[in-house]
């Protein structure tokens, strides 16, 4: 699984496809449904209790390559898109407007202060590439719009689901953190173009707790004493948009987890009743607060103001597979994806562009997966678990095989505009599937005949001397016991993807049981 997971090849198809779809669609409005369409309804808010890479550094010490000269004579990069410098997020001002209504004094007349032209988005822009002071005089521009002035009247912790269009998480009733374990993702496709890949995100369910918490969150700090910048760095300019990310996760733990998770009063003791700690997150870096406290991956990519392409900047990542951060920081996503095929030629583009128009409000999710020996959860290139996709083990067993799901949500944070990727790896072993109606079979069938190439990328030719029989049995269990029914037409079930997507039927009913409810 290489870097950012979600947009591997398969992802980057669906969204050239929707791009195109999404173009049609714009092209067969009249000119008064596009203004509309552009004009998204604002509702106000209700406040509820793996590729390898060659290694690179970019610490703040070094000196960086700029964009420009990556570009310059790399005909890898020929072919960047010129209006991009143009390019920006649809603008989130409107949410000023609410938020100035309980702002106080001078804090209230910046709020409420004159719209940026485009030309002050692009010529002012908050720079990418170095640190900037909130302080400073003259306002730099985020490229949602607001200004250093306005980032800094707007305080700390301030109304998120209003500046973002995404509502806060309601709190889970009845959760139990010593039996909770995540929702059982399947996210299998066959064929691969035949589906969407990629769902709404659930606000309710960006980050989420399970019972093996306090295990993974040890496991990330020592993964960080060992590994260092390997597993978390961060590149000037990327301050703002660390911090806001920080609070973002901050507050939605307190909110959906409000008998493990508090903040104090003036917003700088964050008490962690699970791993009981108080962390002053006042005192080390955003980055670090999310390393001790949250154990989910976060990649930061920021928009460059000089071509408007993204660039990844800071992130904290304990479980990749074939890359750690030291070796993607600082790149574009040209740069990420050169050894993804036909990247350059079919889906450079259209990436560039989906980068350069998301919204705050219309984050999305979806799975990747694959099947490993055990539980790697960091596996930097060189590492000696490694060696085990190089052989078919004959003292194998399917009880040792899982299935990886990288389960992965796309956000553009609305303050700094940076657009986040996030996942966490989840592992079910392959026995599981046993009674898991379908899954066995729809398995099969991409083992059996996925492209070569594709399962080649996936790397699961170690395990499939084990996994293909066990999946056999399990899938006539399946037949016999009447749990898979015959498609239309057909004497079988031909397999195809699941309604439920990412889903068996009744995965909640498993699911519950587990957790002995």
């Amino acid at each position: 699984m290489g870097f950012l997971p979600l947009l591997s090849g398969e992802m980057l198809l669906v969204l050239a496809g929707l791009l195109s779809l999404t173009g049609l669609t714009v092209l067969c409005m009249n000119k008064q449904q596009r203004e509309l369409l552009r004009s998204r309804l604002f509702f106000l808010r209700h406040r509820d209790p793996g590729s390898k890479t060659p290694p690179r550094s970019l610490s703040p010490g070094k000196s960086e390559i700029t964009p420009a000269q990556k570009l310059e004579g790399n005909p890898a990069f020929a072919a960047t898109p010129p209006n991009l410098i143009k390019a920006f997020p649809p603008s989130r001002r409107e949410a000023l407007v609410q938020l100035a209504k309980t702002a106080a004094g001078a804090n209230k007349r910046i709020l409420i202060g004159a719209e940026p032209s485009k030309d002050a988005l692009r010529d002012d822009a908050l720079p990418s590439e170095r640190a900037y002071d909130l302080e400073n005089d003259a306002p730099k521009y985020t490229a949602t719009g607001f200004s250093t002035a306005e980032i800094k009247a707007l305080g700390d912790f301030p109304a998120y689901d209003v500046l973002s269009g995404v509502r806060l998480p309601q709190a889970y009733p009845g959760f139990d953190p010593s039996r909770a374990l995540a929702r059982p993702y399947r996210p299998l496709r066959w064929v691969y173009h035949q589906t969407m890949s990629f769902q709404k995100m659930e606000p309710d369910w960006w980050l989420e707790l399970e019972n093996t918490y306090v295990t993974r969150v040890t496991q990330r700090r020592d993964l960080y004493a060992q590994y260092g910048k390997q597993v978390l760095d961060y590149l000037p300019g990327s301050e703002l948009a660390c911090k806001e990310l920080m609070e973002m996760c901050v507050q939605f733990y307190c909110l959906r987890y409000p008998a493990l998770f508090s903040l104090s009063d003036d917003n700088k003791i964050f008490h962690n009743k699970l791993l009981k700690e108080d962390t002053d997150i006042t005192s080390m870096h955003p980055l670090r607060v999310l390393l001790n406290n949250v154990p989910e991956d976060f990649a930061i990519t920021l928009r460059n103001e000089h071509d408007g392409q993204y660039y990844f900047r800071a992130g904290v990542v304990c479980s990749s597979l074939g890359w750690n951060v030291n070796t993607k920081i600082g790149m574009c996503l040209k740069e990420i994806h050169v050894p993804i095929p036909d990247y350059k030629e079919k889906m450079s583009f259209s990436m560039d562009r989906y980068f350069s128009r998301m919204t705050t409000d219309a984050p999305i999710q979806r799975g990747s997966w694959g099947l490993e020996v055990g539980q790697p959860l960091f596996m930097p290139p060189g590492h000696p678990h490694e060696k085990l996709r190089e052989s078919q083990a004959a003292d194998l067993r399917v009880e040792d095989c899982h299935l990886r799901v990288d389960w992965q949500t796309l956000r553009r944070l609305p303050l700094s505009a940076a657009i986040v990727f996030n996942f966490k790896a989840l592992y079910t072993p392959v026995p599981e599937f046993r009674d898991e109606p379908y899954v066995p079979a729809l398995l099969l069938a991409i083992l059996r005949q996925a492209k070569p190439s594709l399962m080649e990328y996936k790397g699961t030719w170690h395990v499939e001397h084990v996994c293909i029989p066990a999946l056999e049995r399990y899938a006539a269990e399946q037949k016999a016991k009447g749990l898979v029914l015959p498609s239309d037409g057909h004497d079988d079930w031909v397999p195809g993807t699941l309604q439920e997507l990412p889903y068996f039927p009744g995965w909640q009913e498993k699911w519950h049981r587990q957790q002995g409810f």
